[in-house]
């Protein structure tokens, strides 16, 4: 097996000292689709995990399903499990004449810190409603029903969902998909280069009127705390920046998109997550001519080391 050449993307100091290195991939690519700067292997085959809910997502809107600009959101977000969260994926269904039951994903507690706490106070455990993924699943469910394909099954390799969501990646990202698994919550996960996943980021944030591409841009743009949820860098940064569009992966993937077409994609070799949005942060200052985005991502660069209750270093991307 041919491991993928990562390059140094972060260093965290304690002290004087580098205290540990974040190894990884990191790519942009401008309107055109075309790359415009790479950092280690940004043509290895890896899986994007969540990141490709926003593609699934066009991909069900050009089939015909109808959503609300908030379950539309909600349908490419990893949630984390609020009771808004959970009632819109559940408007999802109903609005389909289905409920719960209809979901195949897998069951699991609020992704968020306080959203877990909250549940299980109230005495809650697994369901699927609560997993991150629930949106997702929703549409899936309620797609079915729009084209009369049968719910139950809809995860099986030869339900007609598989090949609309693999055909949908193929043509945003603009390249094949090499070996199929699956994620976490049971939806085929492709391997596509950074690369790939640059390009779709950009073409979905610059998508033109009337297009599924901005359809599920805007619901993300106007509802950043669905795709995300309070407290989370995702929906933070989008808030941040105005046209930003953004979606994390677990394994220290992120993508993002940026209203004049400019993608930018990144892979933390190790899986760690704190490197990811630091990283993603430094590549937006060097890619914004805008003084004003350079300030609003500024707080996104750091990540501070404490001893002792206080700060003495701090993670930051190598090439900030």
């Amino acid at each position: 097996m041919k491991l993928p050449a990562h390059a140094p993307l972060a260093v965290q100091t304690r002290g004087d000292a580098v205290e540990s290195i974040h190894y990884g991939s990191l790519v942009t690519t401008g309107p055109a689709g075309t790359v415009t700067s790479s950092i280690g292997d940004a043509r290895a085959g890896f899986y994007p995990r969540s990141a490709l809910k926003p593609l699934f997502a066009v991909g069900l809107v050009r089939a015909g399903l109808a959503l609300s600009s908030e379950q539309l959101a909600l349908a490419a977000a990893s949630h984390s499990g609020s009771e808004r969260h959970q009632r819109i994926a559940a408007s999802t269904l109903a609005d389909a004449g289905l409920d719960a039951s209809a979901l195949a994903n897998s069951t699991d507690l609020p992704y968020g810190v306080e959203e877990q706490k909250a549940w299980l106070r109230d005495g809650n455990g697994l369901t699927r409603l609560a997993q991150n993924c629930s949106g997702k699943h929703a549409a899936l469910a309620s797609l079915c029903v729009t084209r009369g394909w049968p719910v139950r099954g809809y995860l099986d390799t030869s339900h007609p969902i598989n090949e609309l969501l693999r055909s949908t990646v193929e043509e945003l990202t603009g390249e094949a998909v090499g070996a199929t698994s699956t994620d976490g919550c049971g939806t085929p996960v492709y391997t596509l280069s950074l690369v790939g996943m640059s390009r779709a980021f950009g073409r979905l944030a610059a998508a033109a009127d009337g297009t599924a591409e901005r359809a599920v841009a805007d619901a993300m743009r106007a509802h950043p705390e669905l795709v995300a949820g309070e407290g989370r860098d995702v929906t933070a940064i989008m808030r941040a920046v105005p046209g930003l569009v953004a979606k994390d992966g677990f394994e220290g993937i992120q993508a993002i998109g940026l209203p004049d077409g400019t993608g930018l994609a990144l892979k933390i070799s190790d899986g760690g997550d704190r490197a990811r949005m630091p990283v993603a942060a430094a590549a937006l200052t060097r890619l914004a001519d805008d003084r004003s985005v350079r300030a609003a991502v500024e707080p996104f660069l750091s990540v501070g080391a404490l001893g002792g209750g206080e700060q003495v270093g701090e993670l930051t991307a190598v090439t900030a």
